[in-house]
């Protein structure tokens, strides 16, 4: 009996420790509700005029704050992110959902830029890219 109740406390103590490390791991993610951190201005960029100009022209990113991908191609941009139209895919930041307009959208991966021309590019696009699809210069 003895021993049944140290499987039973030992087993117990296994989960416990599962449990805790899963929780810990999406905390450190930003999963479970968590809100996205927004990039911050910290002044005018050197690739505003890119960003606006991607916006004009029809050129959308989609994504999700969980993506390490879109958070790089955020930071690529810096400031000027925030003149980039961009769609986030996930639902009141709460990770595992999926935005209704991202699934009309026909996204199936993150980032995705869409193009006026109904041309689609998956994953991180360089600048060189984006000016080439939409005619934007690149900031000198």
């Amino acid at each position: 009996m003895a021993m049944n109740k140290n499987v039973i406390i030992g087993v117990a103590g296994f989960f416990l420790i599962i449990g805790g490390a899963v929780y810990l791991n999406k905390t450190n993610l930003g999963i479970g509700g968590a809100t996205p951190t927004p990039i911050v201005s910290s002044g005018p960029s050197k690739y505003d005029n890119l960003a606006k100009c991607l916006t004009e022209k029809g050129a959308k990113m989609y994504g999700a704050f969980t993506c390490i991908h879109c958070k790089n191609q955020k930071e690529t941009f810096g400031s000027a992110f925030q003149y980039v139209n961009y769609q986030e895919c996930t639902v009141d930041g709460k990770a595992g959902t999926y935005a209704q307009v991202c699934k009309d959208a026909g996204i199936e991966g993150y980032p995705t830029w869409k193009f006026p021309d109904g041309a689609v590019k998956a994953g991180g696009v360089s600048f060189g890219e984006l000016s080439e699809k939409t005619g934007c210069a690149l900031p000198q």
